[in-house]
């Protein structure tokens, strides 16, 4: 199996799991944050929906420099909206998960701001941290759905809702 395929797979498996999440968080509490500290619910389900398209990220460009591509995220209002944005992203992720594209994973990308260099990594680890973020990101909006009683869906089997624990 390609690493392209592989990536495809997990991707495919973990927009499963990505979809029930956001597709539960309230219409009314887009603003709610657990901790002054935290992210808006508004701001980390916007960035895990966003989060596919740095496969494409990844596969067209040698990088991202912030200091001249400033992050401008869609803003987000409502659960519908969410789920298109997410179905866009993931959509235009897959597009870039084709076999010609194999050759390409070990070139290398940078993520900058200027002169600070976050990170420089091969375009296949690249691909593999924006799946990690998409996953680390959906376990952290199920603790702040939690916090407001939202039941939350199974990922990798049964939910403690889901099972009436």
């Amino acid at each position: 199996m390609t690493m392209i395929n592989v990536f495809l797979k997990e991707l495919e498996a973990e927009s499963k799991t990505t979809r029930k999440m956001l597709s539960i968080v309230p219409n009314d509490k887009y603003d709610w944050k657990p901790h002054p500290k935290s992210m808006s619910i508004r701001s980390l389900a916007t960035h895990i929906a966003e989060l596919p398209t740095w496969i494409t990220l990844a596969l067209t460009t040698e990088g991202l420099d912030f200091a001249t591509a400033p992050y401008a995220p869609e803003v987000i209002n409502n659960t519908k909206d969410l789920i298109d944005l997410f179905e866009r992203s993931l959509n235009d992720g897959k597009t870039h998960l084709v076999a010609k594209n194999e050759n390409k994973l070990n070139e290398t990308w940078t993520l900058s701001n200027g002169e600070t260099i976050y990170s420089t990594d091969s375009k296949a680890e690249t691909i593999r941290h924006a799946l990690s973020q998409i996953i680390h990101h959906r376990a952290q909006i199920g603790v702040f759905l939690r916090l407001l009683d939202v039941p939350i869906p199974g990922s990798y089997g049964p939910s403690a809702d889901e099972n009436n624990f």
